[in-house]
């Protein structure tokens, strides 16, 4: 059974919309204008054969609106213009001129908008001081009044366009920030581990292969393990770039439950991590828990990569009252500022967790430990908050 979406009829888009309004708009005047084939003739054939000829130019003008907006206003308006000029019949052409100069607006082109708006106007006048009957005064102030409406009702339609743009844009930059920030975490976090291993395996090799051929074997199982993990988690990330009918990822959101998959990967790695937890740390809410848990990733892949330590602590402060969490990470190593192989700019970890933070109006700090060290400390409410200001690039 169809889907009530699949059934419902679709408009016209692109250039079908433009045959299909130019085909409309010629019906409408056709049939405005059908007097001048039947009745009383009041001109030549002759005449009458040319006006219906600038009846099409003048609605057939309007099949390019979308791509020369102005260009097709102002064969419609010149049309039309000499239409009622040389014809004895009044019909409904101006009607062409009204929906170009609502379309010029809408293409954000206002000033040309009130440009061939006031041409015809001045030409209308001039037709009417030379003492044409029809039309007065009061016609040329109506028409005035149509042709300003027109054109607010464009210049309101391409505004409302540019902020649907503008939101959509916004939103796609955001997404595209958080697939980022995604993959930095899980890539980085796991590519880290595999780093470290790898060189211990072969240094291990290199020095005794003999001796440490069992503990290079214990390195490249654990480079096996992380590289497996990265891959799985990866492909859960990736999960929001699927096409559209592909099946949602089954795997659970990262979360401090799985805290110790981390603490294993850097015991692996040669780290020695403790996890020290007090007052009401879970259950939190499904945005609080991701963060959490990738700021703690973030920080000993920092940890591992950096700081050259052989201990981590972990510090979970659930706030019942409150409604926080406090997650905080310090390890023993020389910390980034001393570590001479940090010469570069900084990297986009720290700006990464702190964007993490403040998405969820919490905060997060990063500095050398009092007794030594790094430490990372982020403080993040659990109630669904939206930071109050952009995060800081």
């Amino acid at each position: 059974m169809p889907s009530p979406a699949r059934s419902r009829p679709r408009l016209p888009r692109g250039r079908a919309a433009d045959a299909a309004l130019a085909s409309g708009l010629f019906l409408v005047v056709g049939l405005g204008t059908l007097r001048s084939l039947i009745g009383a003739r009041e001109e030549p054939w002759a005449v009458t054969a040319a006006n219906w000829v600038l009846i099409a130019v003048a609605c057939g003008a309007l099949y390019f609106s979308s791509r020369r907006p102005v260009a097709a206003a102002s064969v419609a308006a010149l049309a039309t213009a000499v239409y009622y000029v040389t014809s004895a019949y009044d019909g409904p052409l101006l009607l062409a001129v009204v929906v170009a100069l609502f379309l010029v607006a809408a293409a954000g082109r206002l000033h040309a908008a009130v440009v061939i708006a006031a041409l015809c106007l001045i030409g209308t006048a001039l037709g009417t001081i030379r003492g044409n009957g029809d039309v007065n005064q009061v016609a040329l102030f109506m028409l005035t009044g149509w042709f300003v409406a027109m054109i607010t009702l464009g210049g309101l339609r391409h505004s409302h366009l540019a902020r649907a743009r503008e939101t959509e844009e916004r939103a796609a930059t955001q997404e595209r920030l958080r697939i980022a920030r995604e993959l930095h975490d899980v890539v980085g976090h796991h590519l880290s581990l595999i780093n470290v291993q790898s060189t211990a395996a072969l240094r291990r090799l290199t020095k005794d292969p003999a001796a440490g051929a069992d503990q290079a074997t214990e390195a490249l199982g654990a480079v096996k393990d992380a590289s497996r993990e990265a891959l799985r988690e990866l492909r859960a990330t990736l999960g929001v770039l699927r096409e559209a009918g592909e099946a949602a990822p089954t795997a659970p959101a990262p979360g401090l439950g799985r805290l110790g998959e981390l603490t294993d990967a850097a015991g692996a790695a040669g780290l020695a991590v403790t996890v020290h937890r007090t007052g009401d740390t879970g259950p939190l809410p499904v945005e609080a828990d991701l963060a959490a848990y990738r700021i703690v990733q973030e920080s000993l892949t920092n940890v591992a990569r950096h700081a050259r330590a052989t201990r981590a602590d972990i510090h979970l402060d659930g706030d019942g009252d409150g409604g926080r969490l406090t997650v905080t990470v310090t390890d023993d190593g020389r910390g980034p500022a001393a570590d001479p192989a940090r010469t570069g700019p900084p990297g986009s970890g720290i700006t990464g967790m702190r964007e993490r933070a403040r998405a969820l109006g919490g905060d997060l700090t990063a500095g050398p430990a009092p007794g030594g060290g790094f430490s990372v400390r982020a403080t993040l409410p659990l109630a669904r908050t939206t930071a109050t200001e952009e995060p800081r690039r």
